[in-house]
């Protein structure tokens, strides 16, 4: 007991001194659910955020230069115009920075800006003080469905005396080379609804609006109504804010989820393949991935309930079981170009084991009979190439892992294995589900085995830890280690969970991918915060958690967990938001659907909580709610269906129950 004690005053210490050296937080949350940067004279900083619609993706460069003026640049995506050859990037790209449009004139004046402050839910508004006695707001964001981005402007005079203002013409216009087009050539644009002069009386406003835009030159361009996408994209925003609704004592953990699920759902492209949800980053549009899609993000867009979401998760599976093939060749890794190619540049990274679990996960959190049917071909096919791919030892070989030989990661790596036993576990409730009772067993057996076999290979002391060995010979600390709790393999958690949170991993940006390096990504520190709430290690996880939570919304990189450090530039990769919210429906809830009605329910209420509850849960196409309260050493679990209650327990703290909807 005092060991355990020590270590936990030794971690605590830990995050008070990681929070000292991540104390400047930039932002704050509002009441309305956004965040808001309120600048103060003398301080530069440049940050940037991506925003993504069914045609287009913006990465929008903002912030204040050294002479306190604005720094704005956008960089706009059109995922589905492509070029020759038509690999993952071959997309139309485009940045348009400030010199798109000459300067205002206000009474014969260049108008200068100075942000007093830069806003974001869903958009960025950015509002300034100038040298005129006008003050300009600026708001942009991505068309929900069209290949254009748009800046609405709003100019107000807060003087006694009339201004006159000068708008100049924006009508930009370049054409692509119709030789290296896919459908030949496209005509980018960029274009202001508003030019010539105005009076603006003392406290009257003048709006005026930007759009940047592409199409096949082909076809005749839109008319845009920037209000009209406006309140489209607002639309979008409060429905994600309407359903799996989280609220607890720590309300930066509730807003960063709400954040999260913005940036889980919006990169979803509507490709001549179907919808495909794609990371995005300036570079990963139009295509899937056996981890980003079919294993991190798909089982979660059950619980949120959007329709995209699902559709494109269906849609990636379908992609996939494209490549089931009789001579167990591996499917590709990621199938790009809506739909028409494929990269498998890694090989073999264990994208077999990511596409059984994630496909069985999905399958039953979807909670439909007959999609799961659809799925389970391709289930059952990646399982038993996966037995084929067994040492005599039982454990499963992969070319690589997810990192793509970027760390050495041997034959057999723990990553792969883990996901496998994942895999079997949810195939087997699956098979329960669809009446293949022998096959339930099977892999059941299976994962029984392979749990030993994990235990017997990658069970090792490394670096003091007796944790896991990432592959055989390993001596150094991977952040991979955390992959067994994320499958509900406990055996070595509380040493994990040491080696986790050592000098040797932990940084003030999360986890190193290996201990002795300055590389970190996201998804596994992300993957860890999961895999220890679930494995009952709630306590210091969650300070970490809240920790990390408030750098992702409120630091000097906002609002989304992101790709890695230093590979590109902490991108806002849509997938990692994903991971995000899974941390709390799989980790602090405990949620692991069983059935197409049925789920496990282990909630893990944090030390300093008297309650947390998650609304509007979407899984098992059902609208339920789960609400945890502190009752002396004991919770009371209540569960409502459509609004009516359907559990009402007394239950000690972190042990599992059955749940069955209606």
């Amino acid at each position: 007991m005092k060991k355990i004690e020590i270590m936990l005053i030794l971690l605590l210490v830990g995050v008070t001194m990681l929070q000292a050296q991540h104390s400047r937080n930039w932002w704050n949350m509002t009441t309305d659910g956004g965040i808001v940067w309120n600048v103060k004279s003398g301080v530069a900083h440049i940050d940037h955020i991506e925003m993504s619609g069914t045609q287009v993706s913006t990465i929008v460069h903002y912030g204040i230069n050294n002479d306190g003026s604005l720094f704005l640049e956008k960089e706009t995506i059109f995922p589905m115009l492509r070029f020759h050859p038509n690999k993952t990037k071959s997309h139309l790209s485009h940045k348009f920075d400030q010199g798109i449009y000459p300067p205002l004139l206000v009474d014969g004046t260049e108008l200068q800006e100075y942000p007093k402050s830069f806003y974001i839910k869903g958009f960025v508004k950015i509002q300034s003080r100038t040298n005129t006695p006008l003050v300009i707001e600026r708001t942009i964001f991505p068309s929900v469905d069209k290949a254009a981005v748009f800046e609405l402007i709003n100019l107000r005079n807060t003087s006694s005396s009339a201004c006159k203002v000068q708008i100049p013409s924006v009508d930009f216009e370049e054409k692509t080379d119709p030789e290296k087009g896919i459908y030949g050539e496209y005509t980018v644009r960029a274009q202001s609804d508003k030019n010539g002069e105005y009076t603006i009386n003392p406290g009257e406003e003048l709006d005026f609006n930007m759009a940047y835009s592409a199409h096949r030159s082909v076809i005749d361009p839109y008319a845009f109504s920037p209000a009209f996408e406006f309140k489209k994209r607002e639309k979008l925003i409060g429905e994600l804010g309407e359903n799996l609704i989280l609220d607890t004592p720590n309300d930066t953990i509730d807003c960063e989820f709400a954040f999260a699920k913005i940036r889980a759902a919006e990169s979803i492209y509507d490709t001549k393949g179907g919808l495909m949800h794609g990371p995005g980053g300036g570079s990963y549009y139009a295509a899937i991935w056996a981890n980003d899609q079919a294993e991190y993000i798909n089982p979660f867009f059950p619980f949120l309930g959007n329709l995209k979401g699902n559709e494109s998760a269906i849609n990636s599976y379908r992609h996939f079981a494209r490549f089931i093939n009789s001579a167990y060749k591996p499917i590709p890794s990621s199938i790009i170009s809506e739909g028409v190619g494929t990269w498998h540049g890694a090989k073999d990274r264990g994208d077999q084991a990511m596409i059984a679990y994630g496909a069985s996960r999905f399958a039953l959190a979807y909670g439909d009979k007959k999609t799961a049917e659809e799925l389970w071909p391709l289930i059952t096919w990646c399982l038993e190439y996966l037995e084929r791919k067994k040492s005599d030892k039982g454990v499963v070989f992969s070319d690589s892992d997810e990192l793509e030989n970027r760390f050495e990661n041997g034959d057999f790596n723990l990553a792969t294995n883990s996901l496998t036993y994942g895999g079997l576990i949810a195939a087997s409730s699956l098979a329960m589900e669809l009446h293949k009772h022998q096959e339930a067993e099977f892999y059941q057996k299976r994962a029984a085995e392979l749990r030993t076999a994990i235990e017997n290979y990658f069970g090792a002391n490394v670096q003091g830890f007796n944790t896991y060995q990432y592959y055989e010979g390993n001596t150094t600390l991977r952040s991979w280690i955390c992959y067994p709790l994320n499958m509900g393999i406990y055996d070595r958690k509380d040493e994990t969970a040491k080696a986790l949170f050592s000098n040797a991993l932990w940084t003030k940006d999360g986890l190193l991918t290996e201990s002795g390096t300055t590389t970190f990504w996201d998804r596994s520190t992300l993957h860890a915060f999961k895999g220890l709430l679930a494995a009952g290690e709630v306590n210091p996880a969650l300070d970490y958690f809240a920790y990390y939570s408030a750098v992702r919304l409120l630091g000097d990189h906002v609002p989304y967990p992101v790709e890695a450090w230093p590979e590109g530039n902490q991108r806002h990769l849509s997938a990692e938001s994903g991971l995000y919210c899974r941390i709390v429906t799989e980790g602090l809830f405990g949620i692991e659907p069983i059935g197409f009605r049925t789920f496990r329910l282990t909630p893990h209420l944090p030390d300093g909580w008297d309650f947390m509850r998650l609304r509007k849960i979407r899984a098992f196409q059902a609208d339920f709610d789960i609400d945890v309260k502190r009752e002396g050493k004991r919770l009371r679990i209540r569960v409502k269906e459509n609004g009516r209650l359907l559990r009402d327990i007394d239950w000690p703290p972190n042990r599992e129950l059955i749940i069955s909807l209606n």
